[in-house]
């Protein structure tokens, strides 16, 4: 099979390769997929950069969507030739960038949810609900969610309407628009973003969720809330832990939370969730994506066609 992996550590546009491998076999509670298109995020160059270090050869694509080709032991629900999508394991020599992949945990894909939308949402439901989840949103909650133009920030300003909450966001104009469509207040990024955030919520808020890329603005978010530990950091861990922030690494109030990305798929595919797709690339076509991953200015979510 061909897969997208790297033998070692260093920046992704020199250690990645595209080459041929063995496919993987399902172990036991796995399944193997037959790989139709595969979500591209930051995680992803940060594994070549030596995030979690493990056996090389490792492999890139943490989000799959494809069908079921091959069952590992005792796996339950799963039937050859099933239409499945989930998160792909990053601790093999192959991940979910290959034209086959092993999958521990999946879902069936609904009717009406494309290859592509589906592997386009995982990591950004799973990581915004478990952000929400351990700062215990929910109905009647007041909650900032910075980096509201960001995958996991989308995907976070539409779960916490869902779930009842009121919603201010930052963000730039890319998605302004349609985050108030999905029911936030939107404010913009940048110097005074506390002074504009108390305004729209008439004072402080509940909690505070930070998704934007480390930009210095934690000093601001601590301002927006009661007490720091009223908000959590997704990305900045180097300055969360000096201003008591709660960090997305480590933090013992946080749970896994794969039970919630089914059911949002089920809303996207009626037309009630998404996560905005920038462009489509063919697995030849990989180095474009880095770079337009790598330059920050995406504006959506990058996604592999791999097969169809």
């Amino acid at each position: 099979m061909r897969t997208l992996r790297f033998h070692d550590h260093g920046d992704p546009a020199t250690v990645l390769r595209l080459e041929t491998a063995e496919p993987p076999q399902p172990g036991p509670g796995q399944v193997r997929v037959a790989v139709q298109a595969c979500g591209l995020n930051a995680a992803d160059w940060a594994l070549c950069r030596g995030l979690f270090p493990g056996t090389l050869p490792r492999g890139v694509g943490l989000e799959v969507a494809g069908t079921v080709d091959a069952l590992g032991a005792d796996v339950a629900g799963a039937s050859i030739g099933d239409a499945v999508f989930g998160p792909a394991p990053f601790t093999g020599p192959a991940a979910g960038a290959s034209e086959f992949a092993v999958l521990d945990t999946w879902f069936p894909r609904p009717a009406g949810l494309d290859p592509v939308a589906a592997a386009a949402l995982p990591m950004a439901v799973e990581t915004a609900y478990r952000g929400l989840d351990a700062l215990g949103v929910g109905a009647g909650t007041t909650v900032l969610v910075s980096g509201g133009g960001t995958m996991i920030g989308y995907a976070a300003v539409q779960i916490a309407a869902h779930l009842g909450a009121r919603v201010i966001a930052t963000a730039g104009t890319t998605f302004a628009g349609a985050l108030q469509a999905a029911g936030a207040q939107v404010t913009p990024y940048g110097p005074g973003v506390a002074e504009r955030v108390t305004a729209l919520a008439g004072g402080l808020v509940d909690v505070a969720l930070d998704a934007a890329p480390p930009s210095g603005v934690l000093p601001e978010l601590v301002r927006t809330v009661a007490a720091p530990g009223q908000v959590l950091t997704l990305s900045d861990m180097a300055a969360a832990g000096p201003l008591g922030v709660r960090t997305g690494i480590g933090d013992t109030g946080m749970r896994l939370c794969h039970f919630a990305i089914p059911e949002y798929a089920a809303l996207a595919a009626a037309g009630r969730f998404t996560i905005p797709v920038a462009a489509v690339h063919d697995l030849d076509d990989w180095r474009a994506a880095l770079a337009t991953s790598l330059s920050g200015h995406a504006h959506g979510k990058l996604v592999l066609r791999i097969g169809r």
